[in-house]
């Protein structure tokens, strides 16, 4: 990414005499993705941004739009975030989709950590200071093992988890019970459901909060089922219960289903947001600030959900700078609920980087350190190179694909 400098604009106002340098990508082989950490380097020596823009299975796409990006960057006085976040959004003629988005929220998260660092305040005292005093965290199950995280484990396994997520002060955990299957679950998936959804309940009692992540696999109708097969079993909420771009049918399961609807995980832009929140489609909406736009496409959905009363439990089972930059945003937000975190899909994960949240009952303290608090240690990153992703394709026994 060393092209020429981009010219400043004629006029343009400069509020600082600091300017972007260069935009780097550095990615790191994490198993069953590759986190792609962005880079910002500044003509102030020692200055430098950390962003996260990973995106599963589109990871070399992710580099190629951060190389695309770079021009409209470099020359330019990195504190005017929200200027250079439509720079890079409206200049160019084709808008939006997961690549772009994806590449301009890390862009945005690494400009957020060189103000802070300018500053000498952390990112949420920039986005208008802290509204609690500590974040609530709930522990994705499975880590590293696709076979837990995906659902292919038995309930006895899932217990297992939660009981280990208990013991380390968790109070809140979530799983994934339902199974890959055709449009309508057969009497045996719904009992397999019930048996993992309880094993885990029995496993925690009723104290923990446990979430069902239905991953989008099933129809509107299907979903249905399948929730009240698990209601008595009081689910906290379950998440993508169909394929999200079907707002009609999220209403359908949201006003039928006993428990509370989440879902925005695969939704990137405002308007998406918007047209599933004006059609009370969700409880719960759960924006990616590795998707929508980084912290300030993040905060802007975030005060949209408020205005319709919705909370938001940010999406994040991607890597440790991400997790940083939503706790920022955590702090900051109030309709905040829960933060979702994956603590160690690979045993190295605390190597790459210089700070992991210290996480005590469950939640996380107020950050101190400026910027976003954290740095990708870039030696050890270089000993876990880019690896293609495993492909988690799935097909049913009579060879049709299905969503996995």
């Amino acid at each position: 990414m060393h092209d020429s400098p981009a010219e400043l604009l004629d006029g343009e106002l400069a509020t600082t005499n600091v300017r972007i340098v260069d935009v780097d990508a550095v990615v790191v082989g994490a198993e069953l993705r590759n986190w792609v950490f962005v880079k910002i380097t500044t003509s102030e020596p020692g200055l430098v941004g950390w962003g996260e823009a990973t995106l599963e299975w589109k990871t070399q796409a992710v580099v190629g739009a951060l190389r695309d990006l770079a021009p409209l960057l470099r020359g330019r006085d990195p504190t005017r975030i929200e200027h250079l976040w439509q720079s890079q959004y409206r200049h160019p003629f084709f808008k939006g989709g997961a690549v772009t988005m994806s590449a301009i929220s890390g862009i945005d998260q690494a400009l957020w950590d060189i103000k802070g660092k300018l500053l000498g305040v952390p990112v949420w005292q920039l986005l208008g200071g802290a509204v609690r005093d500590r974040v609530r965290m709930y522990d994705h199950l499975g880590a590293g093992d696709a076979s837990v995280v995906y659902g292919a484990a038995t309930g006895e396994g899932f217990a297992a988890a939660a009981r280990r997520s208990v013991a380390d002060g968790f109070d809140a955990v979530k799983i994934l019970a339902v199974p890959v299957g055709g449009p309508l679950p057969t009497t045996t998936q719904l009992d397999d459901a019930r048996a993992v959804m309880g094993a885990v309940r029995d496993a925690v009692g009723d104290a923990v909060e446990i979430m069902v992540d239905f991953h989008g696999r099933t129809t509107p109708r299907g979903a249905l089922m399948y929730a009240d097969a698990l209601a008595d079993l009081r689910p906290w909420f379950i998440e993508e219960p169909c394929q999200p771009e079907d707002v009609s049918g999220m209403v359908e399961v949201a006003r039928r289903s006993p428990a509370p609807v989440a879902t925005g995980e695969r939704l990137i832009v405002r308007a998406e947001f918007r047209d599933l929140l004006a059609a009370r489609a969700a409880a719960v909406i759960q924006p990616d600030v590795c998707h929508v736009g980084g912290i300030s496409g993040l905060t802007k959905i975030a005060s949209l959900a408020e205005t319709w009363q919705v909370p938001i439990a940010p999406h994040n089972p991607l890597g440790p700078v991400a997790t940083w930059a939503n706790l920022h945003l955590d702090f900051a937000t109030p309709n905040f609920l829960v933060q979702e975190i994956m603590r160690a899909d690979v045993p190295w994960r605390a190597d790459v980087v210089s700070a992991v949240p210290e996480i005590a009952d469950g939640h996380v303290a107020l950050p101190t350190a400026p910027g976003l608090g954290v740095e990708v240690v870039e030696e050890a990153a270089r000993e876990h190179p880019y690896r293609h992703e495993p492909q988690l394709g799935t097909v049913l026994a009579d060879g049709s694909v299905a969503d996995w």
